[in-house]
Formats: C-alpha cells, structure tokens, sequence
C-alpha cells in the first residue's frame, strides 16, 4: 500500500480499532499464485507485547491447501471510506476518495486442535452475545462442532510489517476542510464516519 507521508499513521490503537471494526477482511497469498479470501479476522492481544491475527477459513479452499508455517500472508483492512466531491471546495481540483486503511504482513502459524476450538469459540462469543438468544459453541454440542471443524482451516499470523493509512482531506486548507465534513454530516453513515475522523485528526 502506497502512504505518502502525509497521510501515514503510527498508532496503533488505531490500527485495532480498525480491525475490531472491519473484521471481514481479505486474506492474501502468493504461495504457488496470488490468491485471496475474504475471512474473520480477529486480534489476539492476550500477550499485548505480541499481538497477533487469528483466521480460518474452508479446508477446501485451494489457499488453504497451500499454505504452511512461515509462509508469508498480507492481511488487507479497509475502514471508513467514503467519496469527496471537488465540488466541494472553492476552487478547480479532482474528486477523491477519503478513507482508512490497515495493511498487516505476517507469517502464517497453523493451529492446533485446541487453539482451532478457542479461536472458533471466541469468535463466536464476539458476535453471538448481542442476539436476542444467543448460540455459543459450547451449546452446539461437542459431537457436532468436533464434526465442524473438521472442515476449518485455521492460523495464527503473527505481523511482521504493518501499515496504516488514513487519507482524511490532510492536504486541504482550512476552509475547504471544512466544507467537505459539512457535505459528509449529511450523507450515509460511511460519510458521517468519515466527517467525524476528520474533525478527530483537526483536535
């Protein structure tokens, strides 16, 4: 991913919020050719000094069939985006595209049987609590999940380069600046989430 330096971030709290927030995200290989899946992506910040992703996906996709230890994957996260219109500012320029971005290399670690049934279990607990009758996976049965995960892939990728991206109108004078959070407080919700990052970065 191409950062010119105005728009590279270091922070890697908010790196996390990012992934907490964006978690369908692709999974990129070029071990026999390129090849990506989108997947659940989930962080592991048990040891805080060494965090890492957690993923699986389908035994039978040809990516898993390829990968290994050590094999190095690009973990692809997109976050807030949204389109600026040129119209927008008090002079002739191009429209753009503001946006978030995370960008993790890291080498592939399979899991084992146990860490495959706590990556499952976790992830499932992320999302199952908000339902109004909540399936966790020890309400599966063990039989049955056992039976599951049979076809699940999972691995450990543990960052090796990390890139943050966050293209938010830096370049624009005030004025413009802050017309386009003005135009985006009146869209969609990606604009508005958009407008709201802008006015954090300006604090």
């Amino acid at each position: 991913m191409f950062i010119p330096k105005l728009y590279r971030s270091e922070d890697l709290d908010l790196m996390k919020e990012i992934i907490r927030e964006n978690s369908f995200a692709l999974l990129i290989s070029s071990v026999d050719k390129i090849r990506a899946t989108h997947s659940m992506m989930m962080l592991n910040e048990d040891d805080p000094e060494n965090v890492y992703i957690e993923t699986h996906i389908s035994r039978a996709n040809p990516q898993a069939k390829h990968l290994k230890n050590g094999d190095e994957v690009l973990c692809d996260f997109l976050g807030a985006h949204t389109y600026i219109s040129s119209s927008w500012y008090d002079h002739i320029n191009v429209s753009t595209w503001n946006y978030e971005a995370v960008q993790i290399y890291g080498c592939v670690e399979l899991m084992n049987h146990d860490e495959l049934y706590t990556h499952l279990d976790t992830l499932t607990s992320k999302y199952e609590k908000f339902q109004q009758c909540p399936m966790m996976v020890k309400d599966m049965g063990k039989e049955f999940v056992e039976k599951e995960m049979k076809g699940a892939f999972g691995m450990k990728i543990k960052p090796t380069e990390i890139f943050i991206k966050q293209k938010l109108s830096q370049n624009r004078k005030t004025n413009d600046f802050v017309n386009i959070i003005s135009q985006l407080e009146h869209d969609d919700e990606n604009a508005k989430k958009v407008a709201e990052k802008m006015k954090l970065i300006k604090k």
